[in-house]
C-alpha cells in the first residue's frame, strides 16, 4: 500500500507527541491502544488499528520501565504494528511479532539519549543553583526534541519501507507461510505473558475466584454468535459451553470459600484484644 506525504508527516507528528508522552507529558497517549487506533485511522483503517493497539497492550500491560531498565518500547512496538498491519495486510499478531524487534530498538533508543543527557544533569543543577528556569526548560526542550525526532524517523522508515518493499515483502511471506505463521503465534502468545506478568505482580488469593468469573463471561460474550452478511444471526456456542459453566461454578465456589475463611478468621479474633467495656 502506498502512503502519501500527508499520511507519513501524521505519522511522524503521532510518533513525536506519543514519544514526549512517555516520559515527560504522561498522559497515556503513549498507551498502544490509544496511538494503535490513531495510526490506523490516519493509515486508511480504523479496525485493524485497533486491534493491533490492543493486542500491543496487553503485552506492554504489565511492563513498567524502572530507571535505566526500560522494556521494549510500547510507542514504537505499536506504531511499527500498525504500520505492518495496515500497510502489509499481516494479521495482527503476526504485525505484534514483527514490531518486536522495533521495539527492542526503541529500548535501546531511549537507554541511548538517557546515557547522553546524564552530564547535562549537572548543567540542570547549576541552573537550579542560579534561579535560572529557562536553562532547565532548554534541556527539557532538548532532550524531548531528540526522543520525539528519533522515534518518529524509525516510525517513518518503517512507513516508507513498507510502501517500498511491500510487494516483495509479501511475496516473501507469501511462499515461505510457516514464518508469517510462526509470527502470527508468537505476537499471539506475546499477550498472555504480557498478561500473566501483570497478575504475578497484582493477583491475591482472594481475587481468583472474580478472576475465573471474568475469563468465563468474556467466553460467553464472545462465543455466543455474529451477525452475518445478510443480517441473519448464527450461534457460534457449542462445545465450549461445559467448559464455560465449569468456570462459573469454579468462581462461585472459590469466591464462597474464601468469604466462609475471612468469616471464621474475624470469628476466631472476638474477644482478643478487648471487650465490651472498653467499646473495642
Amino acid at each position: 500500500m502506498d502512503f502519501n506525504a500527508l499520511q507519513i508527516i501524521l505519522v511522524f507528528i503521532v510518533t513525536f507527541i506519543a514519544a514526549i508522552d512517555q516520559f515527560s507529558f504522561l498522559e497515556s497517549l503513549y498507551q498502544p491502544i490509544v496511538v494503535g487506533p490513531v495510526v490506523g485511522a490516519i493509515l486508511g483503517d480504523l479496525q485493524i488499528g485497533l486491534v493491533v493497539g490492543g493486542t500491543y497492550q496487553l503485552i506492554q500491560i504489565g511492563s513498567m520501565p524502572i530507571g535505566g531498565a526500560q522494556p521494549p518500547n510500547a510507542v514504537i512496538g505499536g506504531v511499527v504494528a500498525t504500520i505492518f498491519a495496515v500497510g502489509l495486510g499481516l494479521e495482527p499478531a503476526a504485525a505484534v511479532g514483527i514490531a518486536v524487534p522495533f521495539a527492542i530498538l526503541g529500548q535501546m533508543m531511549v537507554t541511548l539519549i538517557f546515557t547522553l543527557f546524564s552530564p547535562l544533569m549537572g548543567v540542570a543543577d547549576k541552573a537550579a543553583d542560579e534561579a535560572n528556569p529557562a536553562g532547565i526548560r532548554n534541556i527539557n526542550l532538548l532532550s524531548m526534541t531528540l526522543l520525539g525526532t528519533a522515534f518518529g524517523i524509525v516510525a517513518v522508515l518503517a512507513l516508507t519501507a513498507g510502501s517500498a518493499f511491500g510487494p516483495q515483502i509479501q511475496a516473501f511471506f507469501d511462499e515461505y507461510a510457516w514464518l508469517q505463521n510462526g509470527f502470527n503465534v508468537g505476537g499471539g502468545m506475546l499477550r498472555y505473558v504480557g498478561f500473566a506478568t501483570l497478575l504475578r505482580i497484582m493477583m491475591s488469593g482472594e481475587l481468583w475466584g472474580y478472576y475465573f468469573a471474568g475469563f468465563a463471561l468474556a467466553t460467553i460474550v464472545g462465543a455466543v454468535g455474529y451477525v452475518d452478511a445478510n443480517g441473519a444471526f448464527v450461534a457460534t456456542l457449542g462445545g465450549s459451553a461445559l467448559l464455560i459453566i465449569s468456570f462459573i461454578g469454579v468462581a462461585i465456589a472459590l469466591a464462597d470459600y474464601q468469604a466462609n475463611v475471612k468469616i471464621k478468621n474475624l470469628a476466631g479474633t472476638v474477644g482478643h484484644g478487648g471487650d465490651e467495656e472498653d467499646g473495642i
